[in-house]
């Protein structure tokens, strides 16, 4: 059970209900995680903000999952592990590749350094090597690739930290933290 409150649809405010109505008509549902964020709907707008920019750049939507599965492995959320690994299915990727990324690495060579380079971020709390920032260079990533993965490791981080402080109720097909996808 939620420690923190699921607004859900009875209790939310007018702020809240429309936040959901265009939650809804994006995503078809209103997952829980969103529903402990309505509790602020200024932090819940500015989430939505973040996450439509970072959304909309240049990463594919195979690599931002990729970051969010080994993110989710490495933080330990359970909530984000079951969520990343339902839309991971629906960009296309497949099980061994969601292993992959729980494990930190992915059978897609560039994918690879993009998610080494996240799970380092969070490792070091950003204090990562020139080396590092380079290999993604080698990679073929730009600085704008490089800004996007640093932001999409941000916003993972938020929705790890979020679903565990709140523990809110899985809504996802549930994945264990130790079980393969």
């Amino acid at each position: 059970m939620s420690r923190i409150t699921t607004v859900t649809d009875d209790l939310a405010n007018h702020e809240q209900a429309e936040l959901f109505t265009a939650i809804k008509s994006n995503l078809g549902i209103v997952p829980n995680f969103l529903r402990v964020f309505a509790n602020s709907p200024d932090a819940l707008k500015a989430f939505l903000g973040f996450h439509h920019i970072a959304g909309n750049g240049s990463l594919d939507a195979e690599t931002r999952e990729r970051i969010a599965l080994t993110l989710a492995q490495k933080n330990e959320c359970e909530y984000c592990l079951s969520a990343h690994t339902a839309i991971g299915r629906k960009t296309g990727l497949n099980t061994a590749e969601i292993n992959s990324n729980r494990q930190g690495d992915s059978q897609d060579a560039k994918a690879a350094v993009a998610v080494k380079f996240s799970r380092s971020l969070v490792e070091h709390l950003g204090d990562v090597t020139t080396a590092e920032v380079q290999e993604l260079r080698d990679a073929g990533f730009t600085d704008a690739d490089i800004v996007e993965i640093i932001t999409h490791t941000g916003i993972n981080l938020l929705t790890n930290i979020l679903s565990k402080a709140s523990r809110v109720d899985i809504d996802f097909p549930k994945v264990n933290l130790n079980q393969a996808a």
